[in-house]
């Protein structure tokens, strides 16, 4: 459950923002039925208390020369120590590295990897990632397609339950 409650205008700012967080004020406050004044003022708590986090442009990657995506299981050996510290360190510095999840099942992390194209992931893989002495296994999986990305995240939960 979440740590406070959204109440509905909260809710659907937060869903007008995730929309188009380009948004103006005034056109959110339109958006929302409230008059800019105490929009600006929610907007701002929203922030402040952590829920909306960043602000940010959705690039396409293909268009900038990032037409290739992996998803990289990784397992390693040990986990409550330096070494594995000094993973997570490393991991969040590569920039090719748009992802990271610690996760349960066959791998202990899965990463998303946005490269050029294959020969720009294998100078990656080879001179980056495996690179780290903790890492004891790599499984690749190339995205043939993507079908949905960075999508607004779900927020039906939030409402009063009936």
């Amino acid at each position: 459950m979440p740590e406070s409650e959204l109440d509905t205008i909260d809710r659907a700012i937060v869903a007008a923002l995730q929309a188009d967080g380009r948004l103006s004020n005034v056109d959110l406050a339109a958006r929302i039925g409230l008059s800019p004044s105490p929009c600006l003022r929610r907007v701002k708590r929203l922030e402040r208390e952590g829920y909306i986090e960043a602000y940010r442009a959705m690039l396409q990657r293909r268009r900038i020369g990032l037409g290739l995506t992996v998803f990289v299981g990784i397992k390693i050996e040990g986990h409550a120590d330096a070494r594995a510290d000094a993973l997570q360190e490393a991991i969040v510095a590569m920039p090719e590295i748009v992802a990271c999840h610690m996760v349960s099942g066959e791998a202990d992390y899965l990463i998303e990897v946005v490269v050029p194209d294959l020969e720009h992931y294998q100078r990656f893989l080879l001179g980056k990632l495996l690179s780290l002495p903790i890492i004891k296994e790599v499984r690749s999986n190339i995205a043939i397609q993507t079908l949905k990305t960075a999508a607004p995240l779900p927020l039906d939960h939030l409402a009063p339950q009936r």
